[in-house]
């Protein structure tokens, strides 16, 4: 689990709503029409720009950025070099145990693949096309978030407008303009805060799982194709120490 970003949202709406306790007229900010139109015109908004499927499916992808998911990258290219040395002690076929125990869909099917002795050009192309649909459904995840950022700050200043023109409706009450003007604006401070606290932030955190995970099924799969060539296991070990840091790549034995 991801606390950052629970802890993240958490402190930025905390800090927000104890400058607003701490004030005057804190009630001023609750304001069930104007959270309508930002939230209800963003939503719909939305619609309009991606399919109904799509948008729906955003749910599952927002989970990465708290359950990030996937193993540990270290621990990855030490577990691919006691399969690379097996591979060449026992065989190709002696890997297909190994595969049962594997819970990653991804890691599993090249496994599998290179066991059944598939050549590797076909290995390649079949994972390539799965790392890039991944990167795809993510991407159209961080776009849907981008959006929302972009149309909730919108939907405030149309919601500020509506205000202002019925506040303009009452001149002739003096004591009426100042309320009025606070409920105006009401509508961009919501626009603003859902944008900059929760849709955009979250759009980058995507983008950060995406390019992770993409990351990590390359891993994967160079280590694999490594396997399948018969690369000595230092070797291995040598071409995937590219996807960690200096400090977490493991040791050769």
């Amino acid at each position: 689990m991801d606390l950052a970003t629970l802890f993240g949202m958490v402190a930025a709406l905390g800090l927000i709503g104890f400058s607003i306790l701490t004030g005057e007229g804190a009630d001023t900010f609750i304001n069930v029409p104007s959270l309508v139109i930002v939230v209800g015109g963003t939503i719909g908004a939305t619609f309009v720009c991606f399919p109904m499927k799509t948008v729906f499916g955003v749910v599952g992808v927002m989970r990465k950025t708290i359950f990030p998911g996937g193993t540990d990258s270290t621990a990855l290219i030490a577990q691919l070099e006691g399969l690379s040395k097996r591979a060449r002690k026992e065989g190709l076929l002696s890997l297909q145990a190994a595969g049962e125990d594997i819970k990653d869909d991804f890691y599993k099917k090249g496994l599998l693949l290179v066991v059944d002795g598939q050549e590797a050009d076909t290995i390649e192309t079949i994972l390539g096309t799965e790392v890039s649909s991944i990167r795809a459904r993510h991407t159209v995840g961080a776009d849907i978030f981008k959006a929302m950022g972009t149309y909730a700050p919108a939907f405030g200043m149309i919601g500020t407008i509506i205000g202002l023109i019925q506040m303009l409706q009452t001149m002739n009450d003096p004591s009426s303009i100042g309320p009025s003007m606070a409920v105006a604006l009401i509508t961009t401070f919501y626009g603003a805060v859902l944008s900059n606290v929760i849709f955009l932030p979250l759009a980058v955190k995507l983008e950060l799982r995406s390019a992770s995970e993409v990351a990590q099924k390359k891993l994967i799969m160079e280590g694999l194709l490594s396997i399948h060539a018969g690369d000595n296991p230092r070797i291995l070990v040598q071409r995937l120490g590219a996807y960690v840091s200096a400090s977490a790549r493991p040791q050769e034995s």
